[in-house]
């Protein structure tokens, strides 16, 4: 199918031009119609995109079901996948349609709510399929535009002052990246990404006035996309959006926030800084680990002493996020493969237990740790599936929060034993805050009146539930089904990334001996 990409990609957003042009009325009815198409749309995208896994050829590295014709002003309109994307592509997509179920009880302005995710899946999926500079920048920002709104008009009383300051810090921070990618482009004439990843940037010494730098244009390039991707993973210490806009979102934003718009970061390191940078990776990769080994025991403590649960959720996010900028800067096969293998596990993880939190917030309306306690003698099944999602989180074998910590941290150790060694402290870190939280939430005896009447899960929740218990065990059990896929682009991308760094120092001396 020539087509499949922009399927995928637009579906959704016809949905929500449908909603936006033909539901009409503000009545019960009408929000009942809004809230099924939005859910038969993403189911739809989400059939269609398992024709990108049925028809993807594992053994080839490079990029599959191309799109590619003219669009304006001579750019190309250009999609296609490769091991890096396709399955941040079936992450959204599966996601999707357990995030719309999830806000069935939305009574506010129903038809906006589901038009904003619809655009937004659109937007995201389409971060991962774009293979044009223009377009990525096109779907990378304007998905901060939905999110902005569904804090904002949908999110908790702070919601205004938590909505502009997610969109200012990932704004803010993106518009280094298109001044870096103008520079890209008058370097080598093109704003084609595959055309990109072949092109060798200087990489000779750099006198800018009066500082030497290290690694030339490369570097700075690489400093400008970081400006952007370290913002939006958000790594310490650029993470003090991501709490706020947590609290404030409303429980399906919070799912999306979490599970996918944060991947963007990671797979634009992927995409651009490792195999387009690499000799400025190189050079700034140990100034990376220690900033993730920090941020993962920095995080940690914060989230110790958190009295809102979705707030220690949130930090507990940046610490996962860190092994993964940890293991995509080990640069070698095991320390990628785990990152991504995290990313993915964690967009399943971190999901669920956002709706955990929101499953409870439903009947009770408070977030307070302290409002609970003994919900396993009122609420069984919550108590074990709130259980499940938490031990993945902390990393238990079997699941796959262990997977992709245990992978990154051995690509880590490969090229700094202390950073692996103070980043392994962070599982241990995890492992309080996750039982400490389900201890005072789940355990104990039921003393509260307020909780003496709250219900368990209803089939609705325990439906959306039972496919991410499913994917984390799978994961878990067989990785092999993400790693076989990822393998041979992971492995070239390591290839091209060890060439240039090894010729490294060939370029600099040429460099140097053309400026002389």
């Amino acid at each position: 199918m020539g087509n499949l990409l922009s399927i995928i990609t637009f579906t959704p957003l016809l949905a929500a031009l449908i909603l936006a042009l033909f539901l009409r009325g503000g009545d019960e009815a009408a929000a009942r119609n809004a809230k099924w198409l939005a859910l038969a749309a993403t189911v739809l995208t989400f059939l269609v995109s398992l024709l990108l896994l049925t028809g993807f050829d594992p053994h080839a590295p490079g990029f599959q079901f191309v799109e590619d014709r003219p669009w304006i002003l001579g750019l190309h309109y250009k999609l296609g996948v490769d091991g890096l994307s396709v399955l941040f592509v079936l992450l959204t997509t599966a996601l999707m349609p357990l995030t719309i179920a999830a806000c069935w009880k939305v009574d506010v302005r129903v038809k906006e709510y589901m038009i904003a995710f619809l655009v937004l899946e659109s937007l995201m999926i389409g971060v991962f399929v774009a293979l044009d500079l223009v377009l990525f920048y096109l779907f990378f920002e304007a998905g901060l535009i939905p999110m902005f709104l569904i804090i904002g008009i949908w999110g908790g009383k702070d919601r205004i002052y938590a909505s502009f300051k997610f969109f200012l810090y990932t704004f803010l921070g993106s518009v280094l990246m298109l001044v870096a990618m103008i520079a890209m482009y008058v370097q080598a004439g093109t704003t084609d990404i595959p055309t990109l990843l072949a092109f060798q940037f200087s990489a000779g010494p750099l006198n800018l006035a009066g500082w030497q730098i290290a690694g030339g244009v490369q570097t700075l390039l690489w400093l400008a996309f970081f400006a952007s991707f370290a913002v939006k993973m958000p790594m310490w210490p650029v993470h003090t959006w991501l709490p706020d806009a947590h609290v404030q979102a409303p429980t399906a934003g919070s799912v999306v926030l979490a599970a996918i718009l944060l991947k963007m970061g990671g797979y634009g390191f992927l995409r651009f800084s490792l195999p387009m940078f690499p000799v400025a990776s190189h050079l700034m990769g140990p100034f990376v680990l220690w900033l993730s080994a920090i941020a993962i025991v920095y995080t940690s403590l914060v989230a110790l002493v958190q009295q809102d649960m979705k707030k220690l959720i949130a930090y507990s996010s940046v610490a996962h996020m860190g092994f993964v900028t940890m293991g995509l800067f080990a640069a070698n096969q095991q320390g990628i493969d785990g990152a991504i293998f995290q990313m993915l596990s964690h967009g399943f993880v971190s999901g669920a237990l956002f709706l955990c939190v929101g499953v409870i917030y439903d009947r009770m309306h408070t977030r307070d740790i302290d409002a609970y306690g003994g919900l396993v003698n009122r609420m069984p099944i919550y108590a074990l599936v709130f259980m499940f999602f938490t031990m993945a989180n902390v990393g238990l074998p079997g699941t796959s929060g262990f997977v992709g910590e245990f992978l990154t941290l051995m690509g880590v150790f490969q090229v700094n034993t202390w950073v692996a060694a103070v980043a392994t402290t962070g599982v241990i870190l995890s492992a309080s805050y996750a039982l400490w939280l389900y201890r005072r939430v789940a355990l104990g005896d039921l003393v509260k009146e307020t909780l003496k009447t709250i219900t368990d899960m209803d089939l609705r929740e325990q439906i959306i539930f039972a496919p991410l218990v499913a994917m984390s065990l799978f994961l878990g059990l067989y990785p092999s089904s993400v790693t076989d896929i990822v393998g041979p682009s992971v492995a070239a991308l390591v290839q091209h990334y060890d060439t240039q760094v090894a010729q490294a120092p060939a370029l600099m001396q040429a460099t140097q001996l053309a400026q002389n």
